[in-house]
């Protein structure tokens, strides 16, 4: 049981990290040139794309945090719980702030919303490492 527990949690720290990885090294670099100039377009994009991806990822942090436990993982819990606190952030006032914003102030907010995804990305992806390691014996 405890396997079956390990490789859903690690698939689900290496599908977060993926998908943040994804999304800020290929989609977003990408989308920002074929928008080049057109600014507006460019926000409605961004907004279309992120509208209703957090009820993605709030039962993915659940489900991480229920199977850390049973996973041996518990020592990640501080990490998911940073993590996740990072999202909300960028869920409950990051994002609605943002459709409010000038146009002037969207670089500010694209900047911030840069760095606390690949602060997610780092964090994900690290507990996707450490677990990693750690059931397959390297400490």
């Amino acid at each position: 049981m405890i396997a079956l527990f390990t490789t859903v949690h690690l698939a689900l720290a290496a599908a977060w990290a993926g998908a943040m990885g994804y999304s800020l090294l290929v989609v977003q670099p990408k989308a920002e040139r074929f928008f080049a100039g057109r600014d507006d377009d460019y926000e409605d994009f961004l907004l279309v794309m992120a509208h209703g991806n957090r009820w993605k990822v709030v039962p993915l942090i659940a489900g991480l945090m229920v199977t850390a436990v049973p996973a041996h993982l518990s020592y990640l819990l501080p990490v998911y719980v940073i993590a996740a606190v990072v999202f909300a952030n960028v869920s409950w006032r990051h994002w609605p702030a943002r459709v409010f914003a000038l146009p002037a102030e969207r670089a500010g907010f694209r900047r911030s919303l840069r760095l606390q995804a690949w602060v997610m990305t780092v964090l994900a992806g690290g507990a996707f490492l450490t677990g990693l390691a750690a059931t397959s014996g390297l400490f």
